[in-house]
């Protein structure tokens, strides 16, 4: 129940991105924060457990990404790294948010926009692409996600 699948596939990942995308930008357009609640909820439900708890990840896995064709397979560790960091960004957003700063809240959630509309839309995932510079880096040892290297592993 709990972990990250080690591949994913893309699809579903993207799916999950835009619905990200569309609720930061709701929040910060209408000024309702607490949707930063949910959306935090989210991103640690997945960093702990892949789609396994996040209905949003249940949805666009079992439901969105099956109807947009044939899966695209990615390694999931630089997938669960991402997902971390809206954790964190998120988080940032609800413990402003209960502190009153609604500048800060706006600020979280339009970062948090920009790299889910990149994910979703362009499949550009910022979150792997520092990922595989901490990897190169030796920050992220290689075997965290031997896989990253060659895909092809891990539909084997």
């Amino acid at each position: 129940m709990l972990g990250f699948p080690d591949t994913i596939n893309e699809k579903a990942a993207r799916t999950v991105a835009g619905v990200v995308a569309l609720t930061a930008l709701v929040a910060v357009l209408t000024g309702w924060h607490w949707l930063a609640i949910p959306l935090a909820y989210g991103f640690w439900a997945r960093v702990v457990a892949g789609p396994t708890l996040s209905p949003l990840a249940q949805f666009a896995t079992r439901v969105a990404a099956p109807r947009l064709g044939p899966p695209v397979t990615v390694p999931g560790p630089p997938k669960r790294f991402a997902q971390a960091i809206g954790a964190v960004l998120t988080s940032g957003a609800v413990i402003a948010w209960a502190l009153g700063a609604s500048t800060v809240v706006t600020v979280l959630l339009v970062l948090l926009v920009v790299a889910a509309t990149l994910e979703s839309v362009f499949a550009v995932c910022l979150g792997c692409i520092l990922f595989a510079q901490l990897m190169k880096a030796g920050i992220i040892p290689e075997e965290v996600c031997e896989k990253c290297n060659n895909i092809g592993l891990a539909e084997a």
